[in-house]
């Protein structure tokens, strides 16, 4: 490997750390509140050593496969060790390991949180903690690429190891770097048009800014405790719930209504229709699970149901109802959900709908072969053939996801926490969701863990968010020998 290629790539990230933590300054400057000077100096001094790092080094050559991985996971954990120094330098949290699960939940767009009093906060960190979300979203990495296509041929393995669904992520154009650039264009103008929507509904344009952020990115983070149902205002939350579901689809459908101008690529799109599929469903199930002897019109469960369901699969985690006070049905339904997360290609967490439609249409095919040994059976989404090489990949992924699952749970549980709590708080942080039930319920926070706990839930946000091999490839002894 050759560290100066890494150390350079790394270098302009954080660089690129820096000068975005200059946005939440001039909002401090705005509003005169005491956390400027603390956002100053952690500016200055996260672009300071990226300076220096840049300059040390040069760009030559094309990365290897282990360098693009160092890049990428080593890439999210500087980001998130400089995006901590605000906090602590502001005096928000007195200890590194909530500062770090703060900034970790933040750029992994997970949204758990362990401040007590958000709306305490000075503007400039509430900003910044919802920038952590919007820079997350569509990849650190991916806007590495996108702002200098220099990186030739590694930006293609950077792009794959970093965006959400990885191999399944679609390459839009020939250069990687003009697709980094499209998607990010994208994204900027669902930003834009969401934070006009809120504010003209009533929204503040600070707040409407803030929670744009975290429902494009699906990151969950609120500038205020009782998060969405704050403002009691039905037309803001069906504004938020359209674009979180929006948010959870894959984005390159989006530039492919732009370019061919037919909405039919949304209707011959199998993981889409599936996406759709899943959330009517469970929209339909929660409500009648919490209409009758809820207490409130027909309407109004629709809404609260369609909300924290979307919120859910998408996993954006905002709030308007406390769902730890549904009925167990309703609950078990958005634990699901946990699971599935949004579409390949999306902002969203979790295992994603592409994977679980590829596990599904293998499973009927293995029915088929079942009754027809001889058979030769293809398997084919929209009209193209899956590899069975993609297919064992799929496998060992939610094969990982169920075995880490299951070893957190238990980690966790180890600490003295009762098993919905430690259960629901891996599924939520792994699959970067937030809320989870019991003493992680969406009312609570995660305050109450201890330094352990915290630094494990963070690292499954940020395994969560890279998707397992990422990071995992780095704890290979194989990895690290030359050859």
């Amino acid at each position: 490997m050759n560290y100066q290629r890494i150390i350079f790539a790394l270098s302009i990230i954080i660089m690129l750390i820096g000068l975005a933590m200059v946005f939440p300054l001039l909002w401090s400057l705005y509003y005169g509140d005491f956390d400027f000077y603390a956002l100053l100096l952690s500016s200055s001094l996260t672009f300071l050593v990226g300076l220096i790092g840049y300059k040390k080094t040069k760009l030559e050559g094309n990365f290897l496969n282990k360098e693009v991985f160092c890049i990428v996971t080593l890439g999210w954990l500087l980001a998130s060790f400089f995006g901590s120094l605000p906090y602590l330098f502001a005096g928000v949290f007195s200890s590194f390991a909530d500062a770090f699960f703060e900034t970790m939940s933040g750029f992994t767009t997970t949204g758990a949180t362990v401040l007590t009093d958000i709306e305490a906060l000075p503007h400039g960190i509430l900003f910044w903690r919802s920038l952590t979300h919007w820079l997350g979203g569509m990849g650190i990495i991916v806007l590495f690429v996108a702002l200098f296509p220099s990186v030739g041929i590694g930006g293609m393995q950077m792009f794959q190891a970093e965006a959400p669904g990885g191999s399944l992520a679609k390459k839009l154009k020939p250069r990687i770097s003009e697709t980094a650039k499209i998607l990010w264009s994208i994204y900027l103008i669902m930003t834009m048009v969401e934070t006009a929507l809120l504010y003209v509904l009533g929204m503040p344009f600070f707040d409407a800014l803030c929670h744009t952020f975290g429902t494009v990115a699906t990151g969950g983070f609120s500038t205020k405790n009782a998060s969405i149902g704050y403002y009691n205002n039905v037309g803001i939350q069906w504004v938020i719930t359209i674009f979180m579901f929006l948010a959870g689809a894959n984005f390159a459908l989006y530039y492919q209504v732009f370019r061919t101008k037919k909405l039919e690529v949304y209707a011959r799109n199998s993981e889409f229709k599936l996406y759709s599929f899943f959330v009517v469903l469970a929209i339909f199930l929660v409500t009648c699970g919490i209409y009758p002897g809820g207490g409130n019109a027909l309407g109004e469960s629709i809404r609260q149901a369609a909300f924290q369901v979307v919120s859910i699969i998408t996993t954006t985690g905002y709030g308007t109802a406390d769902f730890a006070q549904w009925p167990y049905f309703t609950q078990t339904i958005l634990v699901v959900l946990m699971f599935i997360g949004g579409c390949a290609g999306s902002t969203g967490g979790a295992i994603k709908v592409a994977r679980l439609l590829v596990l599904i249409k293998e499973a009927k095919l293995e029915l088929q072969r079942t009754l027809h040994p001889r058979a030769i059976l293809d398997l084919k989404i929209d009209g193209k053939s899956i590899s069975q090489e993609n297919v064992v990949n799929i496998l060992q992924f939610f094969f990982l996801y169920l075995v880490i699952v299951s070893l957190g749970t238990i980690f966790m549980t180890l600490g003295g926490l009762d098993l919905v709590t430690a259960f629901t708080s891996v599924v939520t942080t792994l699959g970067n969701v937030g809320p989870g039930l019991a003493m992680a319920g969406p009312t609570q926070n995660y305050s109450f863990l201890p330094a352990a706990g915290k630094y494990f839930l963070s690292f499954l946000m940020f395994l969560g968010r890279l998707e397992l091999y990422t990071v995992l490839v780095l704890f290979l002894p194989s990895f690290w020998r030359k050859g």
